[in-house]
């Protein structure tokens, strides 16, 4: 079995692989888990695609980064007779003509779950700054959709920056130097929404040594998050935040899903991964900002690996 990763230079990628890893170990009848990571190179990671075929394997798993850029690769596959299941971010295409079938997440859902708490908590409005990873990533501008149909009808709330988000790659550097800059462009920022809340931390924290005020946000977990905002919540009047399951578990179910499909076995309930909530420092429901001192920053409390497994991971 092959599991390829569009971009696997973050803490986020290491526990999800990870989450594979432990996933395919209840499957005996994958023998061999081949891992590549395309780097953030759409060409790398249409070449890890064919690589994975000219191995011989049976299934395979793939994170498609770069969207509809990664179709050719993924029917290429499919037609080779590969059990093909692409996840997360959509490519494109149609399942049973250029893959088997595609594992996603209800984005929209977790855009309207921000769009319900901001207006829930900033009800006299704002400018609302919108981050995300690649460039046409589906997982963003589903976000972004679900936002504007809670908030973009309602002349209080002003969407700022790059439209639909501003362009990240889900990488940590490139996120400081976004952020950093809209900072510095934009006096008043009301709320930021983020699909990869960790990333922040350092432009956030240089922002703050500088006297910025944080504003609200409204993002994914992780513990570098969660321990900057127990750190900063007694100066910081407007720092209100929630966050959303990361989904460092995505990967499980579509792992499920082509390993059924690869050898005949039972096939999983659920088709799509859910959004769910996870944190909100307002309400405490379902569960206040969690900050675990112990563990690095680089882990994520939501996911089933619990965070001392994860801090293991980071030593090996």
């Amino acid at each position: 079995m092959g599991f390829t990763d569009g971009f696997g230079g973050n803490s986020w990628r290491l526990v999800t692989t990870a989450a594979v890893r432990e996933e395919v170990k209840l499957c005996p009848n994958v023998t061999k888990l081949y891992y590549a990571d395309g780097q953030g190179k759409t060409d790398k990671a249409i070449s890890d695609i064919k690589g994975m075929v000219a191995k011989g394997v049976k299934a395979i798993v793939v994170f498609p980064d770069a969207g509809q850029a990664m179709l050719p690769a993924l029917r290429s596959a499919y037609k080779a007779g590969v059990v093909t299941v692409p996840y997360r971010v959509a490519p494109g295409g149609t399942a049973g003509k250029d893959y088997n079938m595609f594992i996603g997440s209800d984005f929209v859902l977790a855009g309207k779950l921000w769009g319900e708490w901001i207006k829930k908590n900033l009800p006299n409005g704002g400018n609302i700054l919108r981050i995300s990873g690649p460039a046409g990533n589906s997982q963003g501008a589903d976000e972004s959709k679900g936002l504007a149909q809670v908030l973009g009808n309602d002349p209080k709330y002003k969407f700022i920056g790059a439209d639909p988000f501003e362009v990240t790659g889900w990488d940590p550097g490139k996120t400081q130097e976004v952020l950093t800059a809209a900072i510095a462009k934009y006096p008043k920022i009301d709320v930021i929404t983020s699909d990869f809340g960790p990333s922040m931390v350092s432009a956030l924290q240089a922002a703050v040594a500088s006297g910025w005020k944080v504003p609200a946000i409204a993002t994914s977990d992780g513990n570098v998050l969660g321990c900057f905002f127990q750190d900063n919540k007694a100066t910081q009047p407007d720092f209100k935040m929630m966050t959303i399951s990361t989904q460092n578990d995505h990967s499980r179910l579509a792992v499920q899903w082509a390993v059924a499909l690869a050898t005949g076995g039972k096939k999983p309930t659920d088709k799509a991964f859910p959004s769910t909530l996870f944190e909100d420092s307002v309400s405490g429901k379902p569960s206040a900002v969690q900050c675990r001192k112990d563990l690095p920053g680089d882990v994520y409390l939501s996911a089933k690996m619990s965070g001392d497994l994860q801090a293991k991971l980071k030593k090996n």
